[in-house]
């Protein structure tokens, strides 16, 4: 294969990698695209950064500019349960309502609900029951949601 070849060759690639991603990117603020993103939380005690991180994310492109959906299983699950705190006594709930005032949507798994006896008339009411985390994350990949896992 000669260089023009090559190099032809790389353009198309490059081409049809850019066009799989399934969203139409637009710039938003301080030179990023928009975006769709998932966190994948299934840690307690990573959870506050977690949320601190999605805020970071919210300030840096503007709430118009980006989708969040945070999708929390095993015991990352318990942060959306009201009145909940991590090890070292950050509270939950102020920092879920803020974030989702500002767009972001929450998910927690059933089966962590079922397998941990949640209550789940003491799931955060900004949460919304999926039948499985894991499958949750995966199918939004598959819809075009960039994976984040803080």
């Amino acid at each position: 294969m000669n260089k023009l070849t090559a190099i032809a060759a790389a353009a198309l690639i490059s081409t049809a990698l850019v066009g799989c991603g399934g969203q139409e990117l637009k710039p938003a603020k301080n030179g990023y695209n928009q975006q769709k993103v998932v966190y994948h939380v299934n840690n307690l005690q990573t959870a506050y950064g977690a949320l601190r991180n999605v805020k970071n994310h919210l300030n840096a492109l503007g709430d118009k500019n980006i989708e969040v959906i945070v999708v929390t299983h095993s015991s990352g699950a318990f942060a959306l349960v009201d009145g909940s705190k991590d090890k070292k006594g950050h509270a939950f709930d102020a920092q879920i309502q803020k974030l989702a005032n500002r767009g972001v949507k929450f998910e927690i798994c059933a089966n962590t609900i079922r397998g941990k006896k949640i209550n789940k008339n003491k799931i955060n009411l900004n949460a919304k029951i999926v039948p499985s985390g894991v499958a949750e994350v995966a199918d939004l990949q598959q819809k075009g949601y960039l994976y984040i896992k803080p």
